[in-house]
């Protein structure tokens, strides 16, 4: 059963992401101050094909830590689900990811279209140079930037290798950081193709002050970071065993 409803689910969702997709690109070209109300309408009828397909619901907490400028969402990364969700979770926002996916057919247009910020991942220093400069780029007009900084997807219970540059471009933009602990993994896991049903729980963090990004030593935030964010995926975790 958990097969057919996986499946089912898939279909839907490629056909979902295949005609908002070509919305999304259109309007890029017509009328791009609507790309991001199209982006939180994809991001909820997929969450509603889950919900009802895979018996996957998704809920949030900690919105009273959401800031009223932007900043720089530091985020767990298991699944993809939280790239889904995140549309409807903050405002407009531009996110890191790799270049290769704007290769994708349609998907990868669209993620053009919303302005993110791809890099080559064989050139350290010209991705990190690369996300400092188009970072504060679009911090200045308002729009959040979203950091996974273990770079790629970790199985749940693990932790990968937590990366300093989204503290980096928080410093040099004068923004805060807002970290995101979830148990996204759980029901969706890395590159799985069965979705468990259960509560998906994305949780957002005390938010880090500008002031305070500024003086801290960089590595003791970042330790401190990746121990808020393991220590609460761990908790979700447990929770949703119980």
């Amino acid at each position: 059963m958990l097969f057919l409803r996986s499946l089912c689910f898939n279909l839907c969702f490629a056909l979902n992401t295949l005609m908002f997709s070509i919305i999304i690109c259109m309007l890029r070209f017509i009328a791009p101050a609507n790309l991001y109300v199209w982006a939180q309408r994809w991001t909820r009828s997929t969450l509603f094909m889950l919900r009802l397909i895979c018996g996957i619901r998704v809920e949030i907490e900690g919105k009273e830590n959401l800031p009223d400028e932007a900043c720089v969402v530091m985020a767990k990364h298991q699944s993809a689900l939280e790239t889904i969700a995140m549309p409807m979770l903050i405002p407009s926002y531009v996110w890191i990811l790799k270049y290769e996916l704007f290769y994708i057919p349609f998907f990868g247009w669209a993620l053009w279209a919303l302005d993110a910020i791809a890099i080559r991942r064989g050139n350290p220093r010209k991705a990190l140079k690369q996300v400092n400069t188009e970072g504060m780029h679009f911090l200045k007009q308002g729009r959040w930037v979203v950091i996974f900084p273990e770079g790629t997807r970790s199985n749940v219970g693990e932790t990968g290798e937590y990366k300093a540059g989204g503290i980096i471009l928080a410093q040099k933009a004068h923004v805060g950081i807002l970290p995101l602990a979830h148990n996204a993994g759980e029901c969706w896991s890395k590159r799985a193709f069965i979705k468990k049903p259960g509560k998906v729980t994305l949780r957002f963090l005390p938010f880090i002050a500008a002031e305070t990004v500024q003086s801290a030593q960089r590595n003791e935030l970042l330790n401190t970071l990746q121990d808020k964010i393991e220590e609460n995926t761990r908790q979700l975790e447990r929770i949703s065993h119980d």
